[in-house]
């Protein structure tokens, strides 16, 4: 059974998809992704589909799918490397892929992540702060 690595890296989870993904494959990545968000308590989730050559509908909603997913579980997910042809068929297709944030390569998305998790870090030192006070 083919099964997409995920690999973890402080307070990230790294996936590179190497393949063209069919239904199978996608649904067992976004139940393992998932599943290592809430094991890991990982803030951060970064999907590298530089290597992904055709995304259809079913495609586009499982990454939201994992979006939404990772965010109820206090995770941010970025997918970088999207070729244009895939940008090009997501529009075309309608799909708007809420709650996931793009970036161009691996490394403006790691920054992009680090942004957003220390946006978090600085709202929950508020919230203890206003807890302090009351």
């Amino acid at each position: 059974m083919d099964r997409i690595p995920i690999l973890k890296m402080g307070h990230f989870l790294l996936v590179t998809i190497q393949v063209d993904l069919y239904d199978r494959l996608a649904m067992d990545l976004e139940a393992d992704l998932v599943k290592m968000v809430s094991i890991t308590g990982a803030k951060a989730v970064l999907i590298d589909i530089s290597a992904v050559s055709i995304v259809d509908s079913f495609m586009g909603r499982i990454i939201g799918n994992i979006a939404s997913m990772s965010k109820l579980l206090d995770a941010e997910t970025v997918v970088v490397g999207m070729q244009p042809a895939v940008a090009i068929t997501l529009v075309e297709l309608g799909l708007e892929l809420p709650g996931v944030h793009t970036a161009l390569n691996v490394e403006k998305g790691m920054a992009l992540l680090s942004s957003l998790i220390i946006i978090d870090e600085e709202t929950e030192e508020e919230e203890d702060d206003d807890t302090a006070l009351s």
